[in-house]
């Protein structure tokens, strides 16, 4: 020992901060291991930099050691790093972030549960104070590499700390927990149990770059005991080495260890960032969808490291749920440890990191389109539908979302079709991409609404998934062509460049013909449509059943209501093929006589049959069977 023990008083404030440090902030003890070890990083990480210029502290075998004494029940985590002088240790651990404890302790008190206090912690720079936890008494010894005189610094967490000078120290800094009983109530485990030590380095500090030896005892089957140094951590951080020396079986280990998954990944994105915000990226797109993808309770998001530490599982922050299927690292340089997930939300620069791995990943997916659309094919069957969600989540990246979609249409019986490829094949004069909507490939290609664009040789999109409804009706265009449903508004394609252009007189005509009959329909109807008008998209079909512009779907306000979400009932408009003879017949009698009450029945039977062919529900099933029966009484 050197000179006499110097003790110091903490301020009051500070004692206050301890104690909530020991009693309140930390849920999981275990983390006090966490933060030892990644302090002896840093400080071996610091020797590492200044050996460039000091060619003395070079050659150093730097490693973290962790000791155990069970009789004197305490855990030792010691490094040969920088270490730090007498002055060094008063700024950074004896004072406790001096400059800001009041400002801490206000933060405390106002934050409402301990995930958010817990951050606060760490941006204060005191997650060596977690020791307190698990410790009764914490003893700290360090001497800076480069200088002869060491101190020894102890506390036992209350009102005050030891400051000594010592001789003889190694350079670098060891800190002597003196463990407080196990108490498996209060969280306290066992922490001189090498397996208790092991499962903690493995979760949080397996990825470490220096390697954490530990002293450990085996006894054979004969009794002799033997005594070996152990290195607990992998320190295998693939995202941390250059993407040329990583092999494949190497990635696809990996991935398999944070995913569970048996299979190889589909694709691998390995990505760093350097400049105001550096971090290391190492994403996989899994060949498989999980069979919970769209179950409410599917965790999401990858893993987060703050300087190889493990911080947490699923960071939602760091992917949005339309990329729920991501799986990862992202290792940040300039995170605290003890960051909330709260606190990451609204964190700016995590925000800037999202949207580069976001680009990354849709990037990703594009040049599998191009380059092996086998592949994307696969990608694309398994994931397609959540990405769709994009489409509607994710406005900043819906242009390179929309790149992406494939989807089955009417040019093709068998292969699905991009957009892209779709506007390479439209017809000259066409500035419009047409789809309908539908529960399956057959029920739209039956649908009435199909038959004039069929006969045209018109392409139309078939969507079949359940969000094919939303974001098909919220993305306004693809490259400037406007995305229409066939089943909503006015479509007209004599107007279109086909050479079958209707004139005008003709038009004329057909509008002097029905005028008293669309009227009449429309009024005899009214309980169930808005409109009754003539028809441009119907070829064979009697009449169908179609939406204004903005109106939502029979699908969509189905799906909402499932959700609890009431709308008001929307009325639809039905269109009448004037070429049809059921719906000439109909005119012939209302001129005839209008007042005949087999007009008002027949009339609810076209509506019916309307509402059936494209798969909708009858608002009286019962009535329009009995109608249907007598109609085909009459006729035998």
């Amino acid at each position: 020992m050197g000179s006499s023990v110097e003790t110091m008083e903490f301020q009051a404030e500070t004692r206050q901060l301890l104690r909530l440090v020991i009693h309140s902030i930390y849920s999981n003890k275990d983390i006090f291991l966490r933060e030892l070890i990644s302090n002896a990083s840093d400080a071996l990480d610091k020797l590492r930099l200044e050996s460039l210029i000091d060619s003395s502290l070079a050659d150093i075998d730097l490693h973290i050691w962790l000791e155990v004494d069970k009789d004197a029940r305490t855990l030792t985590v010691r490094d040969n790093g920088i270490g730090m002088s007498r002055d060094d240790l008063v700024e950074l651990i004896g004072t406790i972030a001096k400059s800001g404890t009041t400002g801490l302790l206000e933060k405390i008190k106002e934050s409402k549960d301990a995930a958010t206090a817990e951050s606060l912690i760490g941006q204060f720079g005191v997650g060596f104070y977690s020791a307190f936890m698990v410790a009764d008494k914490v003893t700290l010894r360090t001497r800076r590499a480069g200088t002869d005189s060491g101190t020894q610094w102890e506390s036992d967490g209350e009102g005050t700390y030891d400051l000594q000078a010592v001789d003889d120290l190694p350079a670098g800094t060891s800190v002597t927990l003196h463990l407080k009983p196990t108490d498996s109530e209060d969280g306290l485990a066992d922490y001189l149990s090498e397996s208790k030590i092991r499962q903690i380095i493995k979760q949080y500090s397996d990825f470490i770059r220096w390697p954490i030896r530990m002293a450990t005892e085996r006894t054979d089957a004969e009794g002799e005991t033997t005594r070996d140094i152990d290195t607990l951590n992998s320190m295998k951080a693939l995202w941390a080495r250059p993407r040329s020396e990583v092999t494949e079986d190497e990635y696809n280990d990996f991935y398999q260890q944070i995913s569970h998954d048996w299979l190889a990944p589909a694709e691998t994105i390995h990505m760093r960032a350097e400049g105001t915000f550096e971090y290391e990226a190492l994403l996989f797109i899994p060949s498989q969808a999980p069979f919970d993808l769209f179950s409410r309770e599917t965790k999401r998001g990858v893993q987060l490291y703050v300087k190889r530490v493990f911080i947490m599982d699923d960071c939602e922050a760091l992917m949005p749920n339309y990329l729920r299927f991501v799986k990862g690292v992202v290792d940040a340089h300039d995170l605290s440890l003890n960051i909330s997930r709260e606190i990451l939300q609204h964190d700016r620069q995590i925000h800037g990191v999202r949207r580069r791995l976001v680009k990354k990943v849709l990037g990703a997916i594009k040049d599998m389109q191009s380059k092996d659309a086998e592949r994307y094919a696969k990608v694309w069957t398994q994931f397609g539908r959540a990405l769709k969600e994009g489409l509607i989540e994710d406005t900043d990246n819906t242009d390179a979302l929309l790149e992406l979609v494939s989807t089955a249409s009417t040019h093709d019986p068998e292969k699905t079709t991009t957009l892209r490829e779709y506007l390479e094949r439209m017809k000259d004069g066409q500035d419009t991409i047409y789809y309908l909507t539908g529960e399956t490939r057959a029920m739209v290609e039956n649908s009435p609404h199909m038959e004039a664009f069929a006969a045209k040789g018109y392409e139309v999109l078939i969507l079949t998934d359940p969000i094919d409804e939303v974001w098909a009706d919220r993305v306004p265009a693809f490259d400037g062509h406007r995305l229409q449903s066939i089943a909503k508004g006015q479509v007209d394609l004599d107007e279109s460049a086909d050479g079958d252009q209707e004139t005008d007189a003709t038009k004329a005509q057909r509008e002097q013909d029905f005028a008293a009959l669309l009227p009449w329909l429309t009024t005899t109807l009214s309980e169930q449509v808005k409109q009754v008008r003539l028809s441009s998209r119907l070829t064979t079909s009697a009449a169908c059943i179609v939406g204004d512009a903005h109106d939502v779907t029979p699908t969509l306000e189905k799906m909402y209501r499932a959700m609890g979400q009431q709308l008001p009932t929307v009325k639809r408009i039905l269109e009448l093929n004037p070429a049809h003879p059921l719906i000439t017949a109909l005119r012939t009698a209302h001129d005839a006589d209008a007042n005949d009450p087999a007009l008002a029945e027949t009339a609810e039977l076209i509506h019916g049959s309307a509402l059936l062919a494209e798969g909708g529900d009858l608002p009286d099933p019962a009535r329009f069977t009995r109608l249907l029966t007598d109609r085909l009484t009459r006729t035998l």
